[in-house]
């Protein structure tokens, strides 16, 4: 039986504000440094319960594993990798901006020129 992936596509990824990311590069930041518990990341970051949750399931949907193992959360994949997948907030470019980003042969310059051609035709 094939498992389901929890990663949704790039095009299907939530867009995030920059507090949240920044929320997002602590949790992760603190995770790397070894497991926590729920009560040690609520606190750390300030949040609710339901806000927890919330962080935890964004960061499994942007591809970054999390686990609970004996009560506490563990980060699956090494630090680098994991920062490497989180979402980034919207710069706020103009068209120009991106046109001249997109120019470069990486996968990040493709994203980008696909997004524009999309937009543009």
């Amino acid at each position: 039986m094939a498992t389901k992936s929890r990663t949704r596509p790039d095009s299907e990824q939530k867009s995030v504000t920059a507090d949240r990311a920044a929320r997002l590069y602590r949790l992760v930041q603190f995770l790397g440094s070894g497991p926590k518990t729920r009560e040690a990341l609520r606190r750390k970051l300030k949040l609710d319960t339901r806000g927890f949750y919330r962080d935890l399931e964004f960061l499994r949907a942007a591809g970054i594993t999390v686990n609970l193992d004996r009560q506490r959360y563990v980060l699956h994949d090494n630090l680098k990798k994991s920062l490497h997948n989180l979402p980034f907030p919207d710069p706020n470019l103009s068209l120009g901006e991106v046109g001249q980003l997109a120019k470069g042969r990486t996968r990040a310059h493709r994203k980008l020129k696909q997004l524009l051609a999309r937009i543009i035709g």
